[in-house]
């Protein structure tokens, strides 16, 4: 909806990070558009200004920034680069409901801030999500994208009548969140920075004890003033992944710790689920085809990235603070033995 709504469609292109869920290149190829793939910052696993730079063509129409893990990706650098050049930037916060970046909240920098409620989210109402924006011209178009061309009405409505209008002005979609997983997510958010809070607190913890095992966490991007959870990502050191891979080591620890422990995405161009040559829907030439093969990218940071890393459940950093020393210990005995894996 917020490529959409921000003009993107047949043919233009549109700046995808590397490393995140499928859904980032998926969503521009849902507007018919064709996902550039652009490598990331080795440090934060997000969006590298200087390989955005590089990727620009007069074709592009939009730069997509994913909050990664729990990193807030260069702002400063992208929204320089994008008002320079005169494209929108669109941030996926997915991961970082509460993160903030120069004491704003994330979503609230680039022309919209999009937001996932899937289950595994720091808030959740099963599935779902949020476009937000402070332009009032794309909010009347993402209103009217999200309920068939419908938009509510400046009046209440009479009995018996429709609160949404059907204006005619752009055809739409039914993505309409319900009003009961609405309800889910009010509740949520009057803990969340509480919980938000918890979990910096832990991973702070969390920081000191694994660097004193070789680990290197997750950096972010400065600027950041806050940080949000939604995994807790995870450097192993070099002669740990020599001897084993990440997926074995990622195995290893899961089960010390009785919690699923997952390698970092794989790099988009790699990734077994972004196959646009799978659906018919995206035949539209021999030149789209090409354009959206995902094996047409050189990603070197983002594979290294993906090979590196893990990437620990959220909730483990809402435990008691005493815990963390015990993920110290799993990841200790697993490093330790990582030649028997």
């Amino acid at each position: 909806m917020a490529l959409e709504g921000a003009g993107v469609g047949a043919g233009d292109e549109v700046i995808v990070p590397a490393v995140s869920w499928v859904a980032s290149a998926s969503a521009v190829l849902g507007v018919n558009a064709v996902p550039i793939l652009v490598d990331i910052d080795p440090r934060t696993g997000c969006l590298d200004p200087a390989a955005v730079e590089r990727a620009l063509t007069p074709r592009c129409r939009a730069v997509t920034v994913v909050h990664l893990g729990s990193a807030v990706a260069d702002l400063t650098a992208l929204l320089k680069l994008c008002q320079r050049h005169g494209i929108p930037l669109i941030e996926d916060c997915a991961q970082a409901h509460g993160a903030r970046f120069a004491n704003r909240h994330v979503g609230t920098f680039g022309i919209a801030g999009t937001f996932s409620m899937q289950h595994s989210k720091l808030l959740t109402s099963g599935e779902g999500g949020a476009v937000i924006t402070d332009d009032g011209d794309l909010a009347r178009r993402l209103a009217h994208l999200r309920a068939d061309g419908r938009s509510f009405g400046d009046e209440p409505p009479g009995p018996d009548q429709m609160e949404l209008q059907e204006t005619a002005e752009l055809m739409g979609s039914n993505y309409c969140l319900s009003e009961f997983h609405a309800a889910i997510l009010l509740a949520q958010l009057e803990k969340l920075e509480a919980e938000n809070t918890t979990r910096r607190d832990n991973a702070a913890r969390l920081d000191a004890l694994l660097r004193e095992l070789g680990c290197e966490p997750q950096a972010t991007s400065p600027g950041t003033t806050a940080r949000a959870y939604y995994t807790y990502v995870l450097g192993l050191p070099a002669p740990a992944l020599a001897r084993a891979p990440v997926e074995r080591i990622a195995e290893a620890l899961s089960a010390e710790l009785g919690l699923t422990c997952k390698p970092m995405y794989a790099s988009l161009n790699h990734c077994r689920l972004y196959r646009p040559e799978t659906r018919r829907r995206f035949a539209l030439s021999e030149a789209f085809q090409e354009a959206v093969r995902p094996r047409r990218f050189e990603l070197p940071a983002a594979e290294a990235f993906a090979r590196s890393h893990i990437a620990l459940p959220h909730r483990l950093l809402l435990a008691d603070a005493s815990a963390m020393a015990d993920v110290q210990r799993a990841m200790d005995k697993v490093l330790s033995h990582v030649g028997r894996l």
